[in-house]
């Protein structure tokens, strides 16, 4: 089995994966600005994220995944002012803030909670580590990389420029990045376009402020990564996440304070997932093509043609790999449906399969496929693929046109299992429901007693009309079973 691989945006090479200290891994992952309901861009983020949490526990290592809460810092300028945008939702809703950041967090845990992600290890808040920020930023300045204005408490990037590459996050040099920075109104205090505020000195009437050394402060919105990574992982850690949005701005100025504080870049891997779009096109308000996950499991939106279950979702979101655009259609979404109630009828039978002497397929080959498939930068299309390749054989041992040991068949369950399930992250929800097996038994008993009555009309009305809903059945001389089908 070969060595997990991981693509290093920092480097541009897929690198083999060794933690800093074994079995311990430490992974960081940007969590969501709770002014608003989660959307579907961050679902997938968290749910690329999820895999390879769920991934690297499942290879034997110790995971302590730390994800915040942004629940402060995010301003409605790109100059380092204006008004904090959860304190502007609470104002507009005569609410506390922290009412505002209730409300969203719970939100998105509900979210997250369909799509059957499991928690992360830590999960910091912003207005939680205050102190830890302004520690970090009193470390920066006596480093001589920070200055105080009467507006805030600014990075000076030129000054870290000159001894660390910036830019390098994004592949872009600071040139390049000066070039493309426009100026923006109320940046006179800053000693350069591309200064960023650490802390931000509050008026009287901003509503989210707290003490410091410098008077009434609230918090810039990179500093807080950098003082909670730090504190939860250590100054240098394995993993840093997050969508490939924050790639130029916020996660270039977490490296750059981690620098400057402590003369080390925060993560060893930085891992960073794509964009979605819709029938091709990036997914936006103004284009009227976005939706929230209640839409998409709902139907409620008028680019759907119905609603999808969470797990259907899930299943889809895997069909693409974590750096690759995700385009979403109903008609995609309808493929990966289909496809996933293949996949778990499957799972179904395979308990059930006869066993011989011999295995016409190479069971233990597909194993190693499907990790040398995961260990390749956690490419979860082509291990669905080869798990697919197993989907085939359940289906024709079951048709009794191969046959399978009783030891490839348990190395198979095993296989299965522990992909599907505890990998993946997917469950068998088309099959949740408790009373589902009883009305399939009273329905498979009808059609027996109308088959005894020579009723071959009713019995084939019924068979094919389950058909026609998604359901299977297969006569054999125990009686009549049922499975979930395309």
């Amino acid at each position: 089995m070969t060595a997990l691989k991981l693509y290093n945006t920092f480097s541009r090479e897929k690198e083999d994966f060794k933690p800093l200290n074994p079995p311990l891994v430490g992974m960081y992952v940007c969590g969501p600005t709770v002014y608003n309901s989660v959307h579907l861009g961050n679902c997938r983020t968290f749910v690329s994220f999820d895999i390879l949490f769920r991934y690297l526990l499942h290879l034997g290592y110790k995971v302590r995944y730390v994800r915040n809460i942004t629940d402060a810092g995010h301003l409605e300028s790109d100059a380092d002012e204006g008004e904090d945008k959860i304190a502007k939702k609470a104002r507009l809703e005569q609410l506390e803030p922290m009412e505002i950041v209730q409300r969203y967090t719970i939100d998105f845990h509900k979210v997250l909670d369909q799509f059957n992600n499991l928690p992360p290890s830590i999960e910091p808040t912003a207005t939680g580590h205050i102190m830890e920020q302004i520690e970090m930023t009193e470390k920066i300045l006596q480093n001589g990389y920070a200055y105080e204005t009467d507006d805030a408490i600014y990075f000076n990037v030129e000054k870290l420029a000159k001894q660390f590459p910036y830019g390098k996050l994004s592949g872009r040099n600071l040139e390049d990045l000066y070039n493309n920075t426009r100026e923006l109104d109320g940046q006179e205090a800053k000693k350069g376009k591309l200064d960023f505020a650490l802390l931000i000195k509050a008026k009287p009437t901003h509503i989210m402020q707290w003490s410091s050394p410098w008077g009434r402060i609230f918090p810039g919105w990179h500093l807080e990564c950098s003082a909670m990574s730090s504190k939860y992982l250590g100054e240098e850690f394995d993993i840093h996440g997050g969508g490939m949005d924050l790639v130029p701005t916020h996660h270039t100025n977490e490296i750059a304070q981690n620098v400057a504080c402590c003369g080390k870049s925060p993560a060893r891997y930085w891992v960073h997932t794509n964009m979605l779009t819709v029938n091709g096109q990036k997914m936006s308000k103004s284009l009227g093509n976005s939706f929230l996950p209640a839409e998409l499991f709902s139907g409620n939106h008028k680019l759907l043609e119905k609603g999808y279950s969470p797990m259907s979702v899930r299943f889809f979101m895997l069909q693409a790999h974590y750096r690759s655009t995700l385009d979403f259609s109903n008609e995609a979404l309808q493929a990966a449906e289909k496809a996933f109630v293949r996949l778990m009828a499957a799972v179904k039978i395979l308990p059930s399969l006869k066993t011989g002497a011999s295995t016409s397929s190479n069971i233990s080959a597909l194993k190693n496929s499907v990790y040398e498939a995961l260990n390749d930068d956690l490419n979860t299309p082509v291990a669905l693929a080869h798990l697919f390749d197993g989907v085939r054989i359940i289906n024709t041992v079951n048709d009794g046109k191969e046959t399978i040991t009783e030891e490839d068949k348990q190395l198979l369950v095993k296989l299965f299992n522990e992909i599907i399930f505890d990998v993946f992250g997917l469950k068998e929800e088309l099959q949740e429901n408790k009373n589902l097996d009883g009305v399939m038994k009273t329905i498979l008993e009808i059609r027996a007693e109308a088959k005894a009555k020579k009723d071959f009309v009713t019995a084939d009305k019924i068979r094919n009309e389950l058909l026609e809903n998604g359901i299977q059945i297969k006569d054999g001389k125990e009686g009549a079973t049922w499975s979930f089908t395309l």
